[in-house]
């Protein structure tokens, strides 16, 4: 018998399946959901941490050089006091405030209400992306060049820096779509034995230093010889000040500290809402790796600026090839000091964990998605799915490698700008979070305006930044008010609560035809049911013995898409009333008309007024306020959510 291969339909619904299979609450990595997997000592997960934290030993000596030259210690020491005096208490406090993995944004969410919340979420959230986005492009790239500048690699390779950048995004990809899990223990090993190998060529760097007398001298009369600085030393301040801003993506691992709180291990007898082991052990994290990596840029800003000539941080241009230091200063000091074997191992050492630290970003990129967009009813169907988003955010990092040319130089200014103004925005978090709290506040507003400084200046310095974030915060704030509009006639209704005298109403109606007027609440008072009663009837033909509810809608905060529905019932004079609030009021009534079929078995009515005025207007108020012309749409969620019409409750508009 013949074989029968499968038809390109069932081949096609086969790949469906398979590209749309695996929820994002699947996905794992730095921003898991808590719940789903163990807690972890802190010095652990402050490895997981470390991925993306650490790996910037990578290529960040090298940009401080380049950004500050010469200055280029000065310029990191301020970095490092901002670390230590900045951001340090600035996380401290988000860890406090957001034990659960929320994060600063979080924080303004709630600090901002309604719709300013939810566009400033949307900015942020176009920020974010851009800082995982050029996480994965800059890590690729830098991991790029301690490949070409390999002694043993190719020499082909060195032509090809951005098909070996897009090669190594490529394969990233290719691992999420088949599907990526993360082990904590792989990162403890990774941070664990690059920071070793790091910590043996800063100490060889600096025993270089020390004992080479004529280093020090020699850094001090380049300083001396800057047309700008002159040996000045308030002026070394002052420029390395102005410069530091370059140097920021040196803070790129403190917002993914406090992501990763769910994974903390706390004490015993943590209280779930406010678990002050967890806290208090993020806290030793978040200060253990700012002082690890305060020490390692400071070390390596210093051997790397005094030893390395400056020609060999020379960036590519005009068809010649980039200094050999460019991207990988720390590596040019272990092949030259610890020999070819030794330095080869570091690069490993490198590519891995920079390359992790690309798929750290992945992971918290899917994330994204599913923490916030579904509960503003802003990401589509597909957006819940992981391989769609893979695809969309490979497609990103493409075409960021393309654009940049996989120039780590070039790409860091993009990436401080994602950085800065994460920071930025924690810093007003915690600063509005404090305001009454006295004193301290004056503490949070100085540094919140030191990090909006290093912010706008960096923007200044570096537009390239704040373009590629205004593409991610376009595109995100479109794509979601689309699905935002086509999904408002879903029901958006987690449940349906009612209290006892509501109940106590139902089951009475449900003695004969149910039958619910929906009235807009406005004096509350017995004439106003009397007259809107006597109006129904006339216009709807309501037969005069059969007894009504009425049921009364309030718009809660538009912005919510869903909720739960809590329905309480009243009644005024002879008049039963049943009133709830809700984000969207024709949801809000098919919800509860679907809950009382359920409920009783009967089909219930329900009975509206015409509404006056245009169309457009109203579709519009709808989507955006939860209002507008009530009665159609209703019967439109209504017919969505039942396909049944049989079963489906009746909508009556008269007038």
């Amino acid at each position: 018998m013949a074989e029968v291969s499968a038809s390109p339909k069932s081949s096609f619904n086969l790949f469906k399946r398979w590209f749309f299979e695996g929820q994002v609450r699947e996905v794992e990595g730095p921003h898991e959901r808590e719940g789903q997997h163990h807690s972890h000592p802190w010095w652990r997960v402050m490895c997981l941490t470390g991925v993306d934290y650490f790996s910037t030993l990578g290529y960040q000596p090298s940009i401080a050089f380049i950004a500050a030259n010469v200055l280029s210690p000065v310029a990191t020491l301020i970095l490092v006091l901002l670390t230590l005096f900045g951001a340090l208490p600035i996380y401290s406090r988000v860890a406090r405030e957001s034990p659960h993995g929320e994060g600063s944004i979080s924080m303004l969410e709630d600090l901002l209400p309604r719709w300013r919340g939810k566009l400033f979420v949307l900015v942020l959230l176009g920020f974010v992306a851009t800082d995982f986005i050029i996480t994965i492009t800059l890590s690729a790239a830098d991991a790029t060049a301690h490949i070409v500048e390999n002694p043993f690699a190719p020499n082909f390779l060195e032509d090809h820096r951005v098909a070996v950048t897009l090669l190594l995004v490529a394969i990233l990809g290719g691992i999420f779509l088949k599907g990526f899990r993360e082990a904590i223990g792989l990162a403890v090993f990774l941070v664990a034995v690059y920071l070793l190998l790091n910590l043996v060529v800063v100490a060889v760097g600096l025993y270089q230093v020390f004992t080479h007398p004529q280093v020090f001298p020699a850094w001090k009369d380049a300083i001396f010889a800057l047309p700008n600085v002159r040996g000045n030393p308030l002026l070394m301040i002052g420029v390395s000040f102005y410069l530091f801003p370059k140097l920021a993506l040196g803070l790129s691992g403190f917002e993914t500290g406090v992501a990763v709180m769910p994974l903390v291990k706390g004490d015993e007898n943590d209280d779930p809402k406010k678990p002050a082991g967890r806290i208090r052990n993020t806290r030793k994290l978040l200060l253990t790796a700012a002082l690890i990596m305060s020490f390692m840029l400071i070390a390596s800003s210093i051997a790397t600026t005094m030893l390395i000539p400056a020609d060999k941080f020379l960036a590519a241009a005009n068809g010649q090839p980039a200094g050999e230091a460019n991207g990988r200063a720390l590596a040019y000091l272990a092949h030259h000091y610890l020999g070819d074997i030794f330095g080869t191992a570091y690069d490993l050492s490198t590519i891995l964990i920079l390359w992790f630290a690309g798929a750290s970003a992945m992971a918290g990129l899917i994330n994204i998605v599913p923490r916030y967009l579904p509960r503003y009813g802003m990401a589509p169907g597909w957006a819940t799915a992981t391989r769609p988003l893979v695809i969309v955010y490979t497609s990103l990092a493409f075409a960021v490698t393309i654009l940049f040319d996989a120039n780590v130089d070039a790409q860091g200014g993009a990436y401080a700008t994602g950085v800065l103004v994460l920071m930025s925005s924690a810093a007003i978090a915690v600063t509005l979070s404090v305001w009454r709290e006295g004193a301290i506040r004056y503490v949070f507003l100085l540094i919140a305006l030191v990090f909006g400084y290093t912010t706008i200046v960096n923007i200044i310095q570096r537009p390239e930044g704040i373009k590629i974030a205004s593409f991610f915060i376009g595109a995100i704030i479109l794509v979601s008010f689309i699905s935002r509009a086509l999904r408002s006639t879903e029901l958006r209704v987690e449940g349906v609560e009612l209290n006892e005298t509501a109940r106590g109403f139902i089951e009475e109606a449900k003695r004969g035809t149910i039958r619910i007027i929906a009235n807009r609440p406005d004096r509350g008072d017995v004439d106003e049911y009397r007259l809107k009663e006597k109006e129904e009837r006339w216009n709807n033909h309501i037969p005069s013995d059969d007894p009504v509810l009425f049921f009364e809608v309030r718009p809660g905060d538009a912005s919510d898409f869903s909720g739960v529905l809590r329905v309480r019932g009243v009644q005024i004079g002879n008049y039963k009333i049943l009133r709830t609030k809700s984000p969207a009021v024709p949801n809000a009534i098919a919800s509860f008309l679907l809950h009382v079929r359920d409920q009783t078995g009967q089909i219930p009515h329900v009975y509206f007024g015409w509404t006056e005025g245009n169309p457009l207007w109203y579709v519009l108020k709808f989507i955006f306020f939860g209002e507008g012309d009530t009665a159609p749409v209703t019967h439109e969620i209504l017919r969505q959510a039942e396909s049944d019409p049989s079963r489906r409750p009746a909508v009556h508009v008269g007038g």
